[in-house]
C-alpha cells in the first residue's frame, strides 16, 4: 500500500488500535472534549455508519445540543472539528509520528480517514484555526459535502477565506447581517466557546479596517448619521494593545442604525478621550466632556465624563450592556448626544451574541495571542492592563492537564480594569510559580524569584501576603476563586497587583456572571 493512502472504511484490528492508542496519549487525555468526539466519529466509522456523520447529528450526540439544534447559528461542532485537527496533525507530529497508520479528518468533512504511512509523517493535514464566526465561516462552510479531496478543499478554503476578508476591507456594509433570527445565548458555564451569532465591529470615524491584536476584524465606520469624523496625534493609549482605532473617532451629536438580526446580543461602546487632557489638542480633564447614550430611544448613559470614568484622558474605557435586541425594524439605532455644549464622542461599537440576564463570561491570558483552552474556554489576549511586564517560560508547569494556560504571565506592579455590566461576579486568578523553570536545588531556590504581593479588587484585599513560591509548593500552579464581587460606580473590576517583596504576577483572570 502507498504511503499516504486511505484504507477501507471497515473496522480492522489495527485501526481500533491506532484509536486507542491516540485516546491514551497524554495530549488527548487532558483533552476529553476532544477526545470524545474523535471516539464518536471513529465507532460511527466502524459500525458502518459514516453516512449519518453529519453536523446535526454530532451536536445532537456529542454535544448535548438537543432537537433544536441549528447548524447554522451555532457553530460548536465546526469549531471543535477544527481543534481535533489540530490536536491530530500535533500529534503524528511527535509521539505519533512513526505510526502505520495515522487519523486524520478532511476538511470539510466529519468522517475520519486512516492514512496507512511506511515512514513517519512528513506532511500533517492542512489545519485552519478555528474561526468561530462571520464571514471566514460561511466561506468554508460552502466546501461542505463536496467531494474533492481533502487538499484541494484545504487550498480551495484558504483562498476563499483570504478573498472574503478583502471583500470585508474594501466593502465593510458587507458586515450588515440579514434579518434572520439568531439563537439566543446559553449560561456562559455549560457552553463550548463563546456564544455564537453575528458580530459586528466599527471603527468610529475611521476610514480602513483594522484587524486587532486578537485577530478580529473591525470595519471602517458606517451606518451612522452626523457628527465628524476626527483624528488624534496622541501616540499613547492606555489599558488596551489596540491603541490605533482609539485614535480615530466620531464627534458631535450623530447616531448609528444597524441592521441585525432577531435575538439577545452584548453591546461594547468603546471611548478613550483624546482632545481634553495633557496630550490632547486642548487644555482640560474631567468635566471637560458630558454625553449621553440611547439605544432605540431608551437611556444606556447620561452625563458619562469619559475622563472620570476611565479615571484619566487618552485611556481606554469600554462599557458594557446585555440584552441588547433590534427594534422591530430589524435595526440597533444608538444615539450620542453632548450633555454640556460640548461634542458627543465614540471611538468604537462591538456587537456580539449575547447570554439573556447577563454579560459574556471574560477570560484573558497574559499572552499576546488568543487561546482555547483544553476545556474548551475561548482567552482573550491581554487586554485591559495598565504596568507591569510580559514574559514567557519553557519549562513546563505542574499542577494542570493544560500546561500550555500558563506559558506567559504579566509580572511587577500593575492593574487590570475589567468592564462589566451591574451584578455579581465570581473572580478566578490563576497563577503558577514554575519550580521547574528555576531547579530544585538549593542552590537554585535561592536564584528563583520572590513573589509576595497583595491583591486588590476595588480597593478591597482579595489576598494579602500572598506569597506564591509557598501556596504553590510542592505543584506550580495556583487558582484562587472570590464570589460576591461587584463592579466599582465606573462598572469596572478594578483587579490590583500590588508586591510586597519581589514582583507581582499573574497567569489569567476569569470574571464569571453569577
Amino acid at each position: 500500500m502507498a504511503a499516504g493512502s486511505p484504507i477501507s472504511i471497515s473496522c480492522s484490528g489495527e485501526q481500533r488500535a491506532e484509536l486507542e492508542a491516540v485516546l491514551q496519549s497524554p495530549s488527548f487525555r487532558r483533552a476529553p472534549t476532544l477526545a470524545h468526539l474523535l471516539r464518536y466519529l471513529c465507532e460511527k466509522l466502524f459500525a458502518g455508519e459514516a453516512a449519518q456523520i453529519k453536523e446535526y447529528s454530532i451536536g445532537v450526540e456529542v454535544f448535548a445540543r438537543g432537537a433544536s439544534f441549528d447548524q447554522d447559528a451555532n457553530s460548536i461542532v465546526r469549531v471543535e472539528a477544527n481543534r481535533l485537527r489540530k490536536r491530530l496533525a500535533e500529534y503524528y507530529a511527535g509521539e505519533g509520528a512513526p505510526h502505520r497508520l495515522h487519523i486524520a479528518i478532511p476538511i470539510g468533512q466529519y468522517v475520519p480517514e486512516f492514512v496507512a504511512t511506511q515512514t513517519p509523517c512528513e506532511t500533517s493535514p492542512t489545519v485552519i484555526e478555528p474561526e468561530a464566526h462571520g464571514v471566514w465561516q460561511r466561506c468554508r462552510e460552502r466546501l461542505r459535502g463536496v467531494g474533492w479531496g481533502w487538499w484541494i478543499g484545504g487550498v480551495a478554503v484558504l483562498l476563499l477565506s483570504s478573498a472574503a476578508f478583502v471583500l470585508l476591507i474594501y466593502h465593510p456594509a458587507q458586515l450588515a447581517p440579514t434579518t434572520q433570527e439568531t439563537s439566543p445565548g446559553r449560561s456562559g458555564e455549560g457552553q463550548i466557546g463563546p456564544p455564537v451569532g453575528e458580530e459586528v465591529r466599527i471603527l468610529a470615524g475611521a476610514s480602513r479596517s483594522f484587524v486587532d491584536h486578537s485577530g478580529k476584524l473591525w470595519s471602517s465606520d458606517a451606518f451612522f448619521t452626523g457628527g465628524a469624523a476626527i483624528k488624534s496625534a496622541v501616540r499613547r493609549i492606555a489599558r488596551t494593545q489596540n491603541p490605533d482605532f482609539y485614535r480615530s473617532s466620531r464627534q458631535g451629536n450623530f447616531r448609528y442604525d444597524i441592521p441585525l438580526k432577531r435575538g439577545i446580543y452584548e453591546l461594547r461602546l468603546h471611548f478613550a478621550e483624546t482632545v481634553y487632557g495633557p496630550e490632547g489638542a486642548e487644555a482640560g480633564g474631567e468635566g471637560s466632556r458630558l454625553l449621553a447614550v440611547r439605544a432605540n430611544g431608551k437611556t444606556l448613559l447620561s452625563n458619562l465624563d469619559v475622563v472620570a470614568d476611565a479615571g484619566a484622558s487618552a485611556t481606554a474605557d469600554v462599557k458594557v450592556f446585555p440584552d441588547i435586541s433590534p427594534a422591530a425594524d430589524g435595526q440597533l439605532h444608538l444615539e450620542f448626544v453632548g450633555q454640556n455644549g460640548r461634542p458627543a464622542i465614540l471611538s468604537a461599537i462591538e456587537i456580539l451574541p449575547g447570554l439573556r440576564g447577563h454579560i459574556r463570561p471574560v477570560r484573558i491570558l497574559a499572552r499576546q495571542t488568543p487561546y482555547y483552552s483544553n476545556d474548551s474556554h475561548w482567552w482573550s489576549p491581554d487586554n485591559y492592563f495598565e504596568g507591569g511586564q510580559m514574559a514567557s517560560y519553557s519549562a513546563p508547569v505542574s499542577g494542570t492537564d493544560d500546561p500550555e494556560l500558563y506559558e506567559t504571565e504579566r509580572w511587577g506592579n500593575f492593574s487590570y480594569a475589567v468592564p462589566v455590566a451591574p451584578g455579581k461576579y465570581t473572580v478566578v486568578l490563576h497563577f503558577a510559580a514554575r519550580h521547574n523553570e528555576w531547579g530544585q536545588s538549593t542552590s537554585a531556590e535561592k536564584t528563583a524569584p520572590v513573589h509576595l504581593f497583595n491583591v486588590f479588587c476595588n480597593g478591597k484585599a482579595l489576598l494579602a501576603d500572598f506569597d506564591l513560591r509557598k501556596e504553590a509548593h510542592p505543584a506550580d500552579v495556583v487558582v484562587r476563586k472570590f464570589g460576591g464581587i461587584e463592579p466599582n460606580a465606573q462598572g469596572k473590576l478594578l483587579l490590583a497587583f500590588v508586591p510586597v517583596e519581589g514582583y507581582a504576577t499573574l497567569a489569567g483572570i476569569e470574571v464569571l456572571p453569577q
